[in-house]
């Protein structure tokens, strides 16, 4: 009879992705650090995925690993790598190689046809504190609120028909065509593909406002539904 003590399956998980632009280690940790300063109970113990597709050489990946781990956070492993010399040495400091993962998806408005749209999922009622939505492989439509301390994940889009409090994550597998809609703008942390922005930056002229959220380019861009 055969053993069942475990099982191995494939799943899909969300990961902050590091993008560096220099390979001065202490340079990054430094900047890596002002970012963690900004919510530090969102970064603690985050597992991270370093990408280094703008680098123009190859980093000293472990002492990269060493300066992220000092830092409370978990270094998993390398996206962007373009040559084997590359892999071979994210390899030898005990980091997986990983691909980008990027789905390309075109972008979207928000109309009640998307309920009734195959691979969107709907949550109906508010999305209560400590509570966590996920879309996996669509968008995520809430007709309720999102309240603070809960979270709502799409790998697509995202639709809050009301207030949006907690935190919105689109895009997580790197769709940066993903949106974020909402009836009331006032969250802990919004984010597409990786790219965040607190609400501290957000208290805005749009703050409790509907609003779409959309990526240009490296920074999230805000506008008035």
């Amino acid at each position: 009879m055969a053993e069942r003590g475990i099982e191995l399956k494939g799943s899909s998980f969300t990961l902050s992705v590091l993008h560096i632009t220099s390979a001065d280690i202490a340079q990054v940790k430094r900047q890596l650090l002002e970012k963690i300063a900004q919510a530090p109970e969102f970064f603690r113990a985050a597992p991270l995925v370093i990408n280094i597709e703008k680098l123009p050489e190859i980093p000293d990946f472990s002492a990269l690993a060493a300066a992220v781990r000092e830092l409370e956070l978990v270094p998993v492993g390398v996206s962007g790598i373009l040559d084997d010399t590359g892999r071979a040495a994210a390899r030898a400091a005990g980091l997986a190689v990983m691909t980008s993962g990027k789905v390309p998806a075109p972008a979207q408005s928000p109309s009640p046809a998307l309920l009734n749209q195959p691979g969107t999922r709907v949550h109906r009622g508010p999305v209560r504190s400590g509570q966590q939505i996920y879309a996996q492989n669509g968008s995520l439509v809430v007709l309720g609120a999102v309240s603070n301390g809960a979270e709502v994940i799409a790998d697509d889009s995202i639709h809050v028909y009301g207030a949006l409090r907690g935190r919105a994550v689109a895009g997580a597998r790197g769709n940066e065509h993903a949106r974020i809609y909402c009836q009331q703008l006032m969250p802990e942390l919004v984010s597409i593909a990786g790219h965040y922005q607190l609400s501290d930056g957000l208290q805005g002229e749009q703050w409790e406002q509907p609003v779409s959220i959309s990526l240009a380019g490296e920074q999230l861009k805000l506008d008035r539904i």
